[in-house]
């Protein structure tokens, strides 16, 4: 059962995916230098329907409907600025890889090294705490030759 459903799977991935690039070709810009243009600013945007992949490495059709809103707009004379700015405005700053450095991303770019800091500081106190209830006291006499004779029986 686990074969057939995998063989099954396999076998519409080969069938979907011709599709998708026909797809694709259909809408591509007819100049290669736009196209070439589309494809550069698709890489910097993230694809809201992929985890963690650009608008350019997707094949879903919401990364292809943008590509193809993207190609319009930049073919009716808009700047790359702009482009990113309108999926901004329609999307927010999570369709950018690298979303700027304002007070609402403030935690996103600064979160990670406040938690490094705030976990030094805590290993920092928790090492210095753990010092003063350590005490270390010399070995007497007879807990030497007792150790001495552990070693020397090896």
């Amino acid at each position: 059962m686990k074969r057939a459903l995998a063989c099954l799977m396999l076998l519409s991935t080969m069938m979907i995916s011709p599709l998708v690039q026909a797809k694709e070709a259909a809408l591509m810009a007819a100049d290669p230098v736009l196209e070439k243009r589309v494809m550069a600013l698709a890489y910097e945007l993230r694809c809201l329907v992929c985890q963690n992949q650009s608008l350019g490495d997707s094949h879903s059709d919401f990364a292809i409907d943008l590509r193809s809103e993207m190609r319009e707009q930049m073919s009716q004379g808009k700047s790359d600025e702009q482009v990113i700015e309108f999926m901004v405005q329609r999307y927010g700053d999570f369709i950018r890889f690298r979303p700027p450095v304002k007070s609402t991303t403030l935690l996103l770019w600064f979160g990670p090294l406040l938690l490094l800091m705030i976990g030094a500081l805590v290993l920092f106190f928790s090492l210095k705490a753990r010092k003063r209830t350590v005490k270390t006291t010399p070995l007497n006499d007879e807990e030497r030759k007792r150790a001495e004779a552990l070693l020397d029986d090896k």
